[in-house]
């Protein structure tokens, strides 16, 4: 049987799980993940449990957060003044928003904090500083 190894594309179903057990994401229903292992696509502890396997293999792998989102920088918090964000914009704590950086690109954000004259926002992605859990299925190398 070929084996996955560096430089191959690859299609996986996957389901992702935090320690809690809930799933953040997963293939279920859609067509399988494509991407190139070892290109740095995919988060690096997935990528590296990918060389080896086999078509039709599954496996369980754990990614810790350094190999995942990586840790939260306390730097990409940033507290806004309330009276700078319009009445019909969200405010309740871990709702998503999309801002404009001052060179126009755009970012997600979460709500973390909200108090009369201020909104905290975390650019943070929302995994970062979470250990992950993947179960994985090798559909197919191309």
């Amino acid at each position: 049987m070929t084996q996955v190894k560096s430089g191959d594309t690859v299609r996986i179903h996957y389901t992702g799980t935090l320690t809690d057990g809930s799933t953040f994401d997963s293939s279920a229903g859609r067509d399988p993940l494509e991407f190139t292992v070892g290109s740095g696509q995919i988060i690096p502890g997935l990528d590296k449990a990918m060389p080896g396997m086999t078509v039709g293999e599954k496996k369980q792998v754990t990614v810790p957060a350094d190999e995942a989102y990586g840790q939260p920088n306390p730097a990409a918090q940033q507290a806004v003044p309330r009276a700078e964000i319009p009445d019909h914009i969200p405010l309740d704590l871990g709702t998503q928003l999309q801002v404009q950086t001052p060179d126009g690109q755009a970012m997600q954000v979460t709500v973390v904090q909200v108090t009369e004259q201020e909104v905290t926002l975390d650019a943070n992605h929302p995994l970062a500083g979470k250990d992950l859990t993947f179960d994985i299925e090798l559909v197919e190398i191309a």
